[in-house]
């Protein structure tokens, strides 16, 4: 006898497509898993983050699967499909905010060219308008000073003009200058990273109202790399810091005003900054020994800064960071402020910010003046640098605070067009990593070496001028201290 089957009652979960809820579990999956790829790539999430954040994903995955399995179970799968989206969003904006971090550290560890702004120079009053009235004058140049930028601009001349001018040779800058003053020469061709050299000179402060440019032309040359490359293993290198406070932009060869030593131990969790004052007189790497300040090797590139920082303290040089001052105001803002210590109280002669004796909360123009500060200190420009390194301590302990999260976007947009490094993206990578594995706090030691004032001929001017005389002992201490941050000596702040 056949028993008839009895038709059973699809449950809630068993009616309703699956399909709705496999498209959004697919999609789920396929983002949490480029989110975990994008992760373990950019290496800053260290190990014992990464295991729970990728559990937790795939936690998340698996519920929203099951709620969102059928459509049968209509407000279940209504929630279930509300949490989906929000957390698909989340997981958009990890994905996004990573690919943003890791293209502006790539962008800003990218170094690839230097240019040098070369101007057409004519008197003020001089009747030239353009290029084309110039053509059949001798154009004035140096014959030995910065040739090879030269050289570059008159390349571009003879090609601009369809002709090849004529030059004349000057072996110092005055003597260019005052041959352009004279009328010897009509119009001269100058690097005008050499402008603000030779306002310096008692004489011809005001040089920058008695001529004129009538057009300017960018010389550009593949950026030097002979830096010693650290594997990501090393927990120690020392970095060059400069500052240029340049009118055509970071990658222009310009003054470097700002000349710190960072040596790094990550082990011992020290840093050591060492300023040297800007007219620090010593040889620069190319001028055969002849003396200069130290803020004109900027001039001639930032790989003559670092050879000469190397030869000054009998040390190599991994890396290097240059920065404008523009891009320290943004970075402040974009921190919203920082707390930095002053030793002395003091008004600043630009913004006319008052600062008092110890923690001044600073904005970015006001941490600015802060930094750029020379006239209202006895000491002068070791002052100057002191307040330097003291910015950049106040930029660092702010920039390890949680408070970082919260602002990483606009410190990027501050990153962006404002800094360059040498460092490479994995090692910047690992010091992340590192920074949110053991949440240390990094000891900072600062020194400024010293030295008395002198009047000079440098290399770059043949006229004396302000510069000032090495003291041999605070560099030799200078010297003691990076080895010994080198070598993983715990030191204190020294006494100066």
């Amino acid at each position: 006898m056949n028993r008839s089957r009895t038709n059973r009652k699809p449950t809630e979960q068993e009616s309703g497509s699956a399909l709705p809820g496999g498209i959004i579990t697919g999609v789920l999956a396929v983002l949490m898993l480029a989110l975990d790829v994008s992760l373990v790539r950019s290496g800053m999430l260290p190990a014992k983050f990464l295991a729970p954040v990728v559990i937790l994903l795939l936690l998340a995955v698996a519920l929203l699967g099951f709620l969102t399995h059928r459509t049968g179970n209509r407000r279940r799968f209504v929630a279930g499909t509300i949490i989906s989206v929000l957390v698909a969003a989340v997981m958009v904006y990890g994905l996004v905010a990573l690919a943003r971090v890791t293209s502006t550290l790539n962008n800003i560890t990218t170094v690839n060219t230097e240019v040098s702004y070369v101007g057409a120079y004519v008197l003020t009053d001089d009747e030239a308008e353009t290029l084309n009235d110039l053509e059949t004058e001798t154009f004035g140049i140096l014959a030995e000073l910065d040739r090879t930028s030269t050289d570059g601009a008159i390349e571009q001349l003879n090609r601009s003009l369809d002709t090849e001018i004529t030059t004349v040779e000057y072996d110092g800058l005055t003597d260019l200058v005052d041959a352009l003053y004279s009328q010897e020469c009509r119009v001269i061709l100058l690097n005008s990273a050499y402008l603000d050299v030779i306002a310096e000179i008692e004489g011809y402060e005001d040089i920058e109202d008695q001529i004129r440019e009538v057009t300017g032309l960018s010389v550009e040359a593949e950026a030097e790399e002979e830096y010693v490359e650290t594997e990501l293993s090393d927990t120690v290198f020392t970095m060059y810091i400069s500052g240029v406070d340049s009118r055509n932009g970071l990658v222009a060869k310009s003054r470097s005003d700002v000349n710190i030593l960072a040596t790094v131990n990550t082990e011992t969790h020290q840093v050591l900054l060492v300023s040297t004052p800007r007219d620090y007189y010593v040889p620069l790497s190319i001028s055969n020994g002849v003396k200069d300040k130290l803020t004109h090797a900027g001039i001639y590139g930032i790989s003559v800064c670092v050879d000469t920082m190397e030869m000054l303290y009998e040390t190599e040089i991994d890396y290097y960071f240059r920065v404008s001052f523009e891009g320290l105001e943004d970075i402040v803002d974009a921190l919203g402020g920082v707390n930095v210590y002053s030793e002395y109280a003091f008004t600043s002669n630009s913004g006319n910010y008052t600062f008092v004796e110890g923690y001044n909360y600073v904005d970015g123009n006001k941490a600015l003046c802060f930094a750029r500060e020379r006239y209202a200190f006895p000491t002068g420009d070791r002052q100057w640098g002191k307040n330097q390194m003291a910015l950049i301590q106040a930029i660092i302990d702010k920039a390890i605070s949680p408070d970082i999260l919260v602002k990483y976007s606009s410190i990027l947009t501050a990153v962006e067009d404002n800094f360059e490094t040498t460092l490479p993206y994995d090692l910047i990578a690992g010091l992340v990593n590192n920074q949110l594995s053991t949440g240390a706090d990094w000891d900072i030691i600062t020194y400024s070496v010293n030295g008395s004032d002198g009047n000079s001929s440098t290399y770059s001017l043949s006229k004396p001028n302000y510069v000032m005389i090495p003291d041999e002992e605070t560099v030799a201490t200078a010297k003691e201290l990076m080895q010994a941050v080198l070598n993983g000596e715990v030191i204190s702040q020294p006494e100066e």
